[in-house]
């Protein structure tokens, strides 16, 4: 629990690409510096180093750290900081876990000021191309008829959910199509100015169906980091403080098949996270005025409306047909309205997170919206999780 005792108080985002210039790690230690500058601070005063260096990888890619993942001990080494605290986070649900991490670190007195960072990295060939000639444990009954990875693991409870609740494809193409016109407006954003229609989403090839290209992120080279420390030392640096109010980590449920989570089960143990956020942080829906909704596969986007009470099981495909998540209507609720994962690329829960920090900093430019109270969440809600972040005006 934080109760807007801990807050960001600075930032950096890369540029994110299909491919960068420079190394990952590179890119990392630049952003961060960026970061810690923002903040108004020096590399020596930041104590505390965390973040995730989960998923760093693809197919047969080794993972070699400042190379194709970058851990908070390797990026203090390279910044030249001497940390007395460092941690890395290694379950679904990266950005809040890593959040979580912060927050503890600065309330337990093991740091003052913790820089998070996440640094994505998209190796050159076939993304998950993988030379492995055998399949083992219950991957031997999917994988070698195809089904297997994410793709596989979404496509069912998607599956499910259309044929439950009478739900369509054409609906879910306005999930797509909201995240790329905000990401379309955002300057660091891979998708910046080139927005989707809905003629573009519903001619995309099928991946794993009913899941289509444009149902997922694109996997890209980029690094963000944010500054975190106490309430009372935020007061004295330059940008206006956004507090951690709290959050939730879920708890996966045990699984019942081989690859998925069936959609009940997903379902109901989002409860639980949601239950755990709402409790953590001392506020509910209808308080939030900026909630940012993981998009990394598009349905998602349905879960997390149901399971954090936007609307009734079944009902979040009607509230974004009816044009309930679109960000230029009043009234709506502005769960992409930085762009998500699909409008920004694969940097997980980052465009979420960075989102409520620009807008409850007053630091959103020509997109700033009035609100006081966000929420980030990261993953499907049985195994990711979710902060609520509050202004400091």
């Amino acid at each position: 629990m934080s109760n807007d005792q801990v807050a960001i108080v600075g930032y950096a985002q890369s540029q994110v690409q299909r491919h960068a210039e420079q190394p990952l790690g590179e890119l990392a230690v630049e952003t961060s510096r960026r970061a810690i500058a923002d903040a108004g601070l020096e590399i020596g005063q930041v104590d505390g180093f965390v973040g995730s260096a989960m998923f760093p990888t693809a197919g047969a890619h080794a993972a070699i750290d400042g190379v194709s993942m970058v851990t908070p001990e390797w990026l203090a080494q390279h910044l030249g900081a001497q940390p007395r605290y460092s941690a890395g986070y290694h379950g679904m649900g990266q950005i809040p876990g890593s959040v979580a991490l912060a927050v503890d670190a600065i309330l337990a007195g093991e740091a003052d000021y913790v820089l998070m960072h996440r640094a994505l990295h998209n190796p050159a060939g076939s993304y998950h191309g993988n030379p492995t000639f055998e399949a083992g444990g219950f991957a031997q009954w999917t994988a070698p008829q195809g089904f297997f990875g994410p793709l596989a693991m979404i496509a069912l409870p998607y599956t499910e959910y259309l044929q439950r609740y009478g739900a369509s494809r054409s609906t879910t193409a306005a999930v797509a199509v909201e995240a790329r016109k905000n990401g379309a407006r955002i300057p660091w954003s891979h998708w910046y100015e080139r927005a989707l229609t809905e003629e573009e989403y519903l001619a995309a090839p099928i991946l794993a169906d009913p899941i289509c290209r444009y149902d997922c992120d694109i996997p890209v080279d980029g690094a963000a980091a944010f500054v975190f420390t106490s309430a009372e030392r935020a007061v004295d640096l330059p940008n206006r403080p956004v507090y951690v109010s709290g959050y939730a980590l879920a708890q996966p449920p045990p699984r019942r098949l081989a690859l998925h989570w069936p959609l009940d089960d997903i379902m109901g143990a989002g409860a639980d996270t949601v239950r755990n956020l709402w409790e953590d942080s001392g506020v509910g829906p209808t308080d939030v005025d900026l909630p940012q909704l993981y998009d990394g596969f598009s349905p998602l986007v349905y879960f997390w409306l149901e399971a954090l009470g936007y609307c009734s099981p079944g009902e979040a495909h009607e509230l974004v047909r009816g044009g309930g998540i679109d960000s230029d209507v009043p009234g709506a609720l502005p769960v992409l309205s930085g762009g998500g994962a699909l409008g920004n690329g694969r940097m997980h829960g980052i465009p979420q997170m960075l989102e409520c920090y620009l807008q409850l900093s007053g630091r959103a430019g020509n997109r700033q919206r009035d609100a006081t109270i966000g929420l980030a969440s990261h993953a499907a809600p049985h195994v990711g999780g979710a902060v609520v972040y509050r202004s400091g005006v």
